[in-house]
């Protein structure tokens, strides 16, 4: 009896009922700690363009290639094995293997700390070869680079630390970190900005140095907070380890041979949009002068409102689908290792209702407020503001693959997975040419879109013949999604129209206001319509009532 009360506490008992709570409560820690410091990052940049002044465009083009050569450098160094390790120890402890589990995750550390420091040197002491490979030779990029491979040498702890709290779906402490993480490093690159750019009238480049050196400083607090909450955990999970089955008997090198199995298609994976933002990065120029006629400078800042620009934006929607692939990963494990398919089915099910539930009215809400959000973060540009609205709709995209890629890795369906993002990845490089010849500076866009819409249709496809979910039922319910959020965009698009005709486009200030305004009102107006239809209650759960309840609407 104690075991099994052991497990319930950290544990949810996998039925349907307490998979959604369980998905749903971790998808909200993990949303909230996404969507908080995905904010906070795109809200410095105001500050942070003001005090670069004029030299902004090149500011922001170095640090957006900087740290797309960071984030590929990141999976590869973490080895995707952060998501193995929730994800094993999601598996063992499903089998009442917690002390496996710690064996395994004891095991990570080591090859963390080890991957942390080659791939940091590697990254410091080639950041002249990764400036000619991957940002047209640009000098300027070889010191952000190295500022960068400092935080390489410890991320890969941050994340396995987080991996094993996950592998418990444990995902608070995973949320506060992050959040925490995000408000360190913010802090530190507007003091180094300010008293570089203002105080002493200094070089942008340093600037920009000292902005990206600013994730060391945020992943050091972040693993302070998450070891502080394994410390808190500590009597609770070695009674589980006690209660539990003894631990396993193998030996280090089957322990690596598993984390690396599991890990492999996790780098492929994580790093898939990085690789699509990479490609980019690497053609864009060269590409672009085939069919334009346009300086250096003008390309660099065409790649930014929509390589860096525009992404910063989307990626705070985007996020949506990471807190909840992260959130899914142990919890269809766990009821793969029991080998219930009709649960696992049901499983998909609520994880794909989920996603489409807060997706897509998160990506045409920002496609509606993209004047006045743009205009907050970046000032008035008409590009800019187009660039931000078509981004918006391929985050869709992105999203679902970030979710079909983490379901498909959770049910051990690795191979499939990786194949399928290798068609969509060949097809955007195909089409990324005649794109651009056909879109100019949208053609990456256009380019990404059809390849993740390659890989999704694909992924989609075969998941629903191994796992035959229910599509009438998702059906039914994205149709009402889609129907809400139309008439939300309209509402919405409506008085963005109306203001703007009025009081121009141009002042910031204003843009707050209208920005703000025009989100409550599509968060009313989709809010009210999926309580009163009880759409809410189908996908979310009973809990909606209470809401429903207290705002009186039955």
């Amino acid at each position: 009896m104690g075991v099994n009360k052991s497990q319930e506490e950290v544990m949810p008992v996998l039925n349907p009922e307490s998979s959604q709570d369980t998905m749903l409560k971790g998808s909200a820690w993990m949303t909230a700690g996404s969507i908080f410091s995905r904010i906070l990052g795109a809200i410095y940049i105001i500050p942070w363009m003001a005090w670069m002044g004029s030299d902004y465009p090149a500011a922001n083009a170095l640090f957006a290639k900087g740290y797309n050569i960071y984030s590929l450098f990141l999976i590869v160094s973490t080895a995707g094995i952060p998501g193995a390790i929730s994800k094993q120890i999601s598996h063992y402890n499903a089998l009442d293997q917690y002390s496996t589990g710690n064996k395994l995750f004891k095991h990570g550390l080591k090859i963390m700390t080890f991957m942390g420091v080659i791939f940091g040197a590697i990254m410091f002491f080639g950041a002249p070869l990764l400036a000619v490979m991957f940002t047209d030779g640009d000098p300027r990029s070889i010191p952000v680079i190295k500022s960068l491979a400092v935080a390489v040498l410890i991320i890969p702890i941050l994340s396995i630390l987080r991996g094993y709290l996950q592998g418990y779906s444990d995902m608070a402490p995973s949320a506060i970190s992050q959040f925490i993480e995000q408000i360190a490093r913010v802090i530190y690159m507007l003091i180094a900005t300010y008293m570089i750019m203002v105080m002493s009238k200094g070089s942008y480049i340093n600037a920009v140095v000292q902005s990206t050196f600013a994730a060391f400083i945020g992943a050091a607090v972040a693993i302070v907070i998450l070891i502080l909450a394994i410390i808190k955990r500590l009597p609770r999970l070695r009674s589980l380890s006690r209660n539990g089955k003894p631990a396993a008997d193998v030996n280090e090198n089957n322990f690596t041979r598993e984390i690396f199995q599991q890990a492999l298609p996790f780098i492929i994976l994580d790093a898939g949009i990085t690789f699509f933002n990479l490609y980019d990065q690497s053609t864009f120029n060269q590409f672009m002068r085939l069919f334009v006629n346009a300086s250096g400078a003008q390309l660099d800042n065409y790649y930014s409102l929509f390589g860096f620009q525009a992404n910063k934006l989307i990626m705070i929607i985007v996020s949506l689908s990471t807190a909840m692939a992260v959130t899914a990963v142990p919890i269809l494990s766990g009821l793969y290792s029991k080998g219930n398919k009709e649960k696992i089915e049901n499983q998909i099910s609520n994880t794909l209702e989920l996603f489409f539930f807060i997706m897509i009215p998160a990506s045409l809400g920002m496609y509606a407020v993209a004047q006045p959000l743009w205009t907050t973060f970046y000032r008035y540009d008409a590009l800019g503001v187009l660039m931000l609205q078509f981004s918006a709709v391929i985050s869709i995209l992105l999203g679902l693959f970030t979710v079909l890629s983490a379901v498909l890795q959770a049910l051990y369906r690795n191979r499939l997975a990786i194949r399928y993002f290798v068609y969509g990845f060949i097809v955007k490089v195909v089409v990324q040419l005649p794109m651009i010849w056909l879109f100019h500076e949208f053609g990456p866009l256009v380019a990404t879109s059809i390849g993740m819409g390659v890989v999704c249709w694909l992924m989609l496809a075969k998941l629903h013949a191994i796992y035959p979910f229910n599509t009438g039922r998702i059906s039914r319910r994205i149709s009402g999604i889609i129907l809400f959020s139309l008439i939300m965009f309209v509402s919405v698009l409506l008085v963005n129209w109306i203001v703007f005709h009025f009081v121009g486009n141009s002042d910031r200030i204003i843009s707050v206001v209208v920005l703000i305004l025009e989100a409550g009102l599509g968060g009313v107006i989709y809010g009210y319509l999926v309580l009163k239809t009880s759409l809410a209650d189908k996908i979310v759960g009973s809990r909606v009532d209470r809401i429903r309840q207290i705002l009186r609407m039955k």
